[in-house]
């Protein structure tokens, strides 16, 4: 499973021309800047993307519905979307380079699972005492989900640093987080069978995963925490760099591997697990866009795929986002399931291209 024919390509800089690469780092900003404004323009209501403009300029639009459109349900899901794409592309390549495994992502490690069993809990369990008095303050839609998904992630986090300061393979920590994984969807399936139907509803659709359900008070919270982890995980690229080298030569350049491990699972899993937080588990985008950078890129350098990844995660999911809601009229799709179609295919490509090519 984690064979020799996995490692990176070395050496790290790119072989493309520094001219070629600053090009496609302006298509994909450009890209991204189209993506959002279609976010913004495309649902149920088609509002011009001039129009757009003008309320997000602070003007006065041509129908004063579309300000509160944009303002109030739109921007927010945009923004989301954004956040939840460059945080779970960054967190999955950070993943993928400390495993030295490319099918590695932020559901490998069980942040996910833990954070579906924090939700579980409370939908399932508080509310089979308490039913009427939770539902009817609104705690299991809101909050109370949020806060119970963060401290399942957490809680799984917590294990897995834990682990790491005794265990030094990495392979180790892998079967680990797979295991714990494994534990925590096992709780949750003995809940669910404990369970009433409708509540049993709310905790599946929460697995479906959705950008629109975060509010402007939530991103208050969201945006800092994954511009923070992001910034952190710029600052570790060198270390990543060492990493693709093997352990023993990053110690050899000076690196101190169990305090760069520690950093670099502690920045993945706040990325992942506030993003699964806010928006429930979101599948496959961790594990294909770190695979498609490479491939645009022809680099395993971080300094150049850290940005890269943030910005075509963010596009990824505004563009699946966007699906979900155009694709069937008078109806949103699972965001999952098109998560699933964007990856799936990409994933497929990126082994039978890396078995070909007997490299990672």
């Amino acid at each position: 499973m984690f064979s020799e024919k996995y490692k990176f390509k070395i050496p790290l800089i790119t072989q493309k021309a520094p001219v070629f690469k600053t090009i496609i780092f302006l298509i994909i900003l450009i890209s991204l800047v189209l993506a959002f404004l279609l976010d913004l323009a495309l649902g149920s209501v088609d509002i011009p993307l001039n129009e757009v403009i003008k309320v997000l300029l602070g003007q006065e639009p041509e129908k004063v519905t579309w300000t509160h459109i944009i303002l109030k349900f739109r921007l927010p899901k945009a923004l989301t979307a954004t956040l939840a794409g460059a945080a779970l592309g960054v967190s999955g390549l950070q993943m993928q380079t400390l495993f030295k495994n490319p099918l590695a992502g932020p559901f490998v490690l069980g942040i996910s699972s833990g954070a579906s069993l924090g939700v579980a809990l409370v939908v399932l369990t508080a509310s089979a005492t308490t039913p009427t008095l939770l539902a009817d303050l609104g705690i299991i839609s809101d909050f109370g989900l949020v806060i119970a998904a963060s401290l399942g992630a957490a809680s799984v986090l917590g294990m897995m640093l834990v682990v790491s300061r005794r265990v030094q393979d990495t392979m180790t920590l892998l079967i680990l987080g797979l295991l714990f994984g494994y534990a925590t969807s096992a709780i949750v399936s003995i809940l669910l069978q404990f369970s009433s139907k409708e509540r049993i509803q709310n905790y599946i659709m929460w697995t479906f995963g959705s950008f629109a359900g975060v509010t402007w008070k939530q991103l208050v919270v969201l945006i800092p925490v994954i511009l923070l982890s992001l910034f952190l995980a710029v600052l570790q690229s060198k270390s990543l760099n060492a990493l693709l080298l093997g352990e023993s030569y990053a110690r050899s350049l000076g690196l101190t591997v169990q305090k760069t491990r520690f950093s670099i699972i502690s920045s993945a899993s706040i990325l992942a697990g506030a993003i699964t937080a806010f928006c429930g588990p979101i599948a496959f985008l961790g594990v294909a866009i770190p695979h498609l950078c490479r491939s645009l890129f022809n680099t395993s350098d971080h300094r150049i795929l850290i940005p890269s990844v943030t910005m075509i995660g963010a596009i990824l999911a505004l563009f699946a986002d966007l699906f979900s809601q155009l694709a069937v009229s008078q109806m949103v799709l699972p965001l999952n399931a098109v998560t699933a179609l964007i990856g799936t295919p990409v994933v497929t490509w990126v082994i039978l291209r890396r078995n070909s090519q007997k490299s990672f």
